[in-house]
């Protein structure tokens, strides 16, 4: 279901980690509709972005508003509840329990129902699970344990995992690391049309290129904690410094 607009504005982020600056006057804004690529090489700054964006870190300067309300200084849970969700890298299922299970358990924590935990997750929201997982392409693996699935199968469960929370804003750290290239096309596909469809807004990055300008509406490129490009895919695809830093010229 399609929500108003939403606006996540980041201005002016700073953080070091001792004598590193591991971010450096980062700013951007993400709207509904975005599905905004961070890229960069290895020690960039990516992760430690996404770390200050959800509260898992604190900026030693910038803002981050989500909708006009600050999000800094609140824990992830808080930032959570107010709408930005999270996929990882490495995939945080519940081994043990069913994909629907687990897609359940998110509903159940957004309802603050975690109260009677085992009971409640094998019927409560069941439908609303099942639903999210038909949309993602895993309704035949709903009774099936997380511990069994195959890892591009991982990767749709946690992607519906992260709708069921609702987000406003969703961040995708490498949704795709560990994919076959065909499983890595058809995710970012589905993502973009869930962006359509929902209203979202998407920050993901990722280091296939492919996946990068075959489906990012713009590209942001980080290079030591810096800034060094922003915009539509083939402006940045174009871009000198960007072929020199990340590119190695072979755009």
């Amino acid at each position: 279901m399609s929500r108003p607009g939403s606006r996540l504005e980041v201005r002016d982020l700073h953080r070091a980690f001792g004598g590193v600056q591991a971010v450096r006057g980062v700013s951007f804004t993400l709207e509904s509709g975005d599905l905004l690529a961070l890229i960069g090489p290895n020690g960039a700054g990516k992760s430690t972005c996404f770390n200050l964006l959800n509260g898992q870190l604190r900026p030693d300067r910038g803002s981050v508003r989500l909708d006009g309300a600050e999000l800094v200084g609140l824990p992830p849970r808080r930032v959570w509840a107010l709408g930005v969700g999270r996929t990882f890298q490495i995939t945080a299922t519940f081994a043990s329990m069913t994909v629907a299970e687990n897609v359940q358990m998110v509903f159940l924590s957004r309802a603050r129902r975690l109260f009677g935990l085992w009971r409640p997750a094998a019927a409560c929201f069941r439908e609303e699970a099942l639903a999210l997982l038909d949309r993602v392409g895993m309704a035949s693996q709903a009774e099936r344990p997380c511990g069994v699935l195959a890892y591009g199968d991982l990767k749709r469960v946690e992607l519906a995992m992260a709708l069921a929370s609702d987000p406003k804003i969703l961040l995708m750290d490498e949704p795709t690391a560990g994919m076959a290239p065909t499983e890595r096309l058809e995710l970012m596909a589905l993502t973009a049309a869930l962006v359509r469809e929902r209203g979202l807004a998407v920050l993901f990055t990722e280091h296939d290129m492919d996946v990068v300008f075959g489906h990012a509406t713009r590209v942001l490129v980080l290079d030591r904690g810096r800034t060094i490009a922003e915009g539509p895919p083939e402006a940045v695809r174009a871009d000198a410094r960007v072929q020199s830093v990340y590119l190695g010229g072979d755009a």
